[in-house]
């Protein structure tokens, strides 16, 4: 394997200083995990041929001892290494305690991490799901009430823009913004009104290109709720928009009474040397998204930051899940 691939083989564990721990060569061999894995899980992902059994920090271990480093970072979700010490004492501590109480009872961490994650992004609420997706879900729902209780949009008239090549995960809501075939062909029909097609079939919103931006809000601003957007493109091969690309498309979001929504699940939380990818040109998002990093890659915790007039749109009942929010996750 070579060192351009997501997984540098280190032929020298004892790099770590700890010839003792070159991971466990007990249990089931690399092939026969793969087998199993090929035999009884669905086919939603090909993995490389390489199997984990024990991670610490950069480095991770197959079942035969070999050691790695791990360059994908589960996707930008183990930012701060594999197992951190601190977030696992944190993690082991609190599952001891509570680990789960439903939103239907108030714990004692939730309102705590609430208060914490909210100041420490400036935003005044937060609503907390478990994955990327439910997060992404929950925005465009956010988007589309705001849209029509606050804007006055008519009823199921709401568009949401986002643009080509974007990647937002995977259910029906995202997929039906997306333009990968592989993410769409045999799960139609789509919902109508979402993603970078304008409604009116005059082409697509190309990404790092605002021009596109403003015409769609040109000839449908009225309609549309928000503008969905990745600050760094990810799936669409690590794309870097232009200096003040991501400035101008707040600037026509702000002209034409539009929510602009920053999917930061992976290019935030100190990927780009700044907490988060907007950070670089200096605005602030109406609705900002977090994940994957978010819990430091041990647990899924999900959020979704806005302000009171948008989060309050929606109203017990209407949005959640049995998880979200939960002690554990929280702590």
């Amino acid at each position: 394997m070579t060192n351009t691939a997501p997984f540098a083989h280190i032929e020298t564990p004892a790099l770590l200083g700890d010839e003792s721990a070159t991971g466990c060569v007990t249990g089931l061999s690399t092939q026969e995990v793969i087998q199993l894995e090929h035999e009884y899980g669905a086919h939603n992902y090909h993995p490389l041929p390489v199997v984990f059994s024990r991670a610490e920090g950069v480095y991770v271990w197959d079942p035969e001892g070999r050691c790695y480093m791990d360059f994908l970072s589960a996707y930008s979700a183990v930012n701060q290494g594999h197992t951190h010490p601190r977030i696992l004492k944190t993690l082991i501590d609190q599952a001891g305690t509570l680990a789960l109480s439903s939103r239907a009872f108030y714990n004692n961490i939730f309102g705590q991490y609430a208060k914490f994650v909210t100041e420490y992004f400036g935003y005044e609420m937060v609503l907390l799901m478990n994955t990327g997706a439910e997060a992404v879900e929950t925005a465009i729902k956010l988007a589309r009430r705001w849209g029509y209780d606050k804007k006055g949009i008519a009823p199921d008239q709401a568009i949401l823009l986002a643009c080509k090549e974007n990647f937002h995960g995977r259910t029906i809501s995202i997929v039906s913004m997306s333009t990968d075939p592989s993410a769409r062909t045999g799960f139609g029909p789509f919902n109508p009104n979402i993603g970078p097609v304008c409604p009116a079939g005059k082409g697509s919103l190309r990404y790092n290109h605002a021009e596109d931006l403003e015409a769609a809000l040109k000839a449908h601003g009225d309609r549309v709720c928000g503008f969905l957007v990745e600050p760094i493109q990810g799936e669409a091969g690590v794309v870097v928009p232009d200096e003040g690309y991501l400035t101008r498309c707040y600037e026509l979001c702000k002209q034409y009474n539009v929510l602009f929504i920053a999917d930061e699940i992976q290019s935030g939380l100190a990927r780009t040397g700044k907490m988060l990818a907007i950070d670089h040109e200096n605005i602030k998002a109406d609705v900002l998204i977090l994940g994957k990093a978010l819990s430091g890659g041990i647990y899924p915790v999900s959020a979704v930051l806005a302000s009171k007039e948008i989060l309050l749109t929606i109203r017990p009942g209407e949005h959640g899940s049995t998880y979200g929010g939960n002690p554990l996750g929280s702590a």
